[in-house]
């Protein structure tokens, strides 16, 4: 199981240095978000940081770019980092895209498969000169006398697709080549919901297999030699997305409905979604995510052998100063460089 990381920084150069001393310290990929800095432009920098890594978007959203602007991001990234890149792209929400991005949200599975198979017509026949055209309810193309006049690293650049739902799950396995996990995804939550999916998308599709795809898990890890701090670093995380009412299913699975509950009644009550902490348990906070001693969170990171090809590890944010937030993201890095080689 490769070790994979996603790094923080306050600067983009602070960042790149953590994505550099993650590799140094083992990481396979490097993965960055797309929400408070662009995730092309953060993989830039961390492209030029890394020499070895893979440098990975988890995620960036899918439509709020056409597709050949997400295309031709890909293939420059892909320039920039040797072929190093790994597209993840994932929808986000309704009304981020419709309210913040002004994007058309409609019915995200069948857009995004298309938008997929735009990105991938495009890198496939950009320095060829071919003309393009695909019929789409959200996405048609039409391409005629361009041709990208630079090489490229690959003919093709891996795809992969963050999904938490049954629909977009199995979309994943139809047609993506890896697949990227919420922030939080327990082991159990993996084995019982998102596999049969997983493995459902791929019996759709003739000749696919389970070693075409790889199941990136991401996992929030608080590592510290006091057991009670590393809990208490990761509540502001779990808050966070405790706020949000549509994940009620994924916390009713771990049996923390209850518990969520009384999260979104602090968020109403107009307690911010980054000042949740009080509000969750040391229950939730040990069901979803990983914390304690380096010995105990080797055997939650563990816990996912088996079921995951990758881990994605990364420090929490929500709620902590950037001083508390480079001491927990230090404590990782040094975590992967105890766990170098992968899990077996």
């Amino acid at each position: 199981m490769r070790i994979t990381f996603a790094p923080w920084g306050e600067t983009l150069t602070e960042l790149a240095d953590a994505a550099r001393r993650a590799e140094e310290a083992g990481a396979e990929v490097i993965w960055v978000p797309e929400l408070h800095r662009s995730a092309s432009v953060t993989a830039a920098a961390v492209a030029q940081a890394t020499t070895s890594a893979q440098v990975g978007t988890a995620i960036q959203l899918a439509f709020t770019r056409s597709p050949m602007v997400t295309a031709l991001e890909a293939l420059d990234l892909d320039e920039l980092s040797g072929g190093r890149f790994i597209l993840g792209l994932g929808t986000g929400v309704q009304r981020l895209n419709e309210d913040w991005h002004h994007a058309r949200w409609g019915k995200p599975v069948p857009h995004l498969r298309e938008v997929v198979r735009n990105v991938r017509r495009f890198v496939a026949g950009a320095t060829l000169g071919e003309e393009i055209d695909l019929e789409g309810e959200f996405e048609p193309m039409r391409i005629r006398g361009y041709q990208r006049p630079y090489p490229t690293a690959r003919p093709e650049i891996p795809v992969y697709l963050a999904a938490m739902g049954p629909a977009m799950t199995r979309l994943a396995g139809r047609i993506a080549d890896g697949w990227i996990s919420h922030e939080l995804c327990s082991p159990r939550y993996l084995a019982e919901r998102i596999l049969p999916e997983i493995q459902a998308g791929l019996d759709a599709v003739e000749g696919r297999r389970r070693e075409d795809l790889e199941l990136v898990v991401s996992a929030c890890c608080s590592v510290d030699a006091d057991p009670w701090l590393a809990v208490d670093r990761v509540r502001g995380h779990v808050g966070f997305y405790a706020s949000v009412r549509s994940y009620a299913d994924f916390f009713a699975f771990h049996g923390l409905g209850e518990a969520q509950h009384q999260v979104v009644e602090a968020f109403r009550s107009g307690r911010g979604a980054e000042h949740l902490a009080e509000a969750v348990t040391p229950e939730m906070v040990d069901a979803l995510t990983l914390n304690g001693d380096r010995d105990r969170v080797a055997e939650q990171l563990a816990g996912y052998v088996g079921l995951a090809d990758a881990v994605k590890l990364s420090a929490p944010t929500h709620g902590l100063s950037p001083a508390q937030i480079r001491t927990a993201q230090n404590q990782v890095i040094d975590l992967i460089s105890a766990t170098s080689g992968g899990l077996q």
